[in-house]
């Protein structure tokens, strides 16, 4: 089966039924997608699927082939895109684990709406959980990186 993983074509062996997950970690190589609850539940294994997020654990690899698939590891090779600047400047990490499906869901969002309210923020994240508490720091990094300040105001 081809896949398209951050614009690289892949040719893998893998059963259709096979989560994109597994596909993405054991078979591509790329392990900043990260395993949580297998269940669709924690977003830790967030990617984006022709720039939508999708939890990559349930999602059968058969269901992309001929789509784009980009994970933490595409999103800038530098860590230059904007969401992983603002991350880092404003120290959103406590344990890590939940953070590229955290980074990915926010470039999603940012994708979408330029300029997030909270509201928008919370909706957009509500599917990726912070077992440290992070959310604070997490909702003030998405305005840093939308170019905000934490109130919603122009910077």
């Amino acid at each position: 089966m081809k896949l398209t993983v951050n614009g690289v074509e892949h040719d893998v062996d893998a059963t259709p039924e096979m989560p994109l997950l597994w596909v993405l970690r054991d078979l591509v190589g790329l392990t900043g997608t990260k395993y949580g609850c297998g269940l669709s539940q924690c977003g830790a294994c967030t990617v984006h699927l022709d720039g939508s997020p999708v939890k990559s654990c349930v999602l059968p690899v058969s269901a992309v082939a001929g789509r784009a698939v980009t994970t933490i590891e595409g999103l800038s090779s530098d860590g230059s895109h904007p969401v992983q600047k603002a991350w880092a400047e404003l120290d959103v990490v406590q344990c890590g684990y939940c953070q590229s499906g955290q980074i990915m869901a926010a470039a999603a969002l940012l994708q979408q709406v330029g300029q997030p309210t909270d509201q928008q923020i919370d909706d957009a994240m509500g599917g990726n959980l912070c077992r440290c508490g992070t959310y604070p720091r997490i909702r003030a990094a998405i305005h840093k990186a939308a170019g905000q300040n934490n109130d919603g105001g122009q910077a």
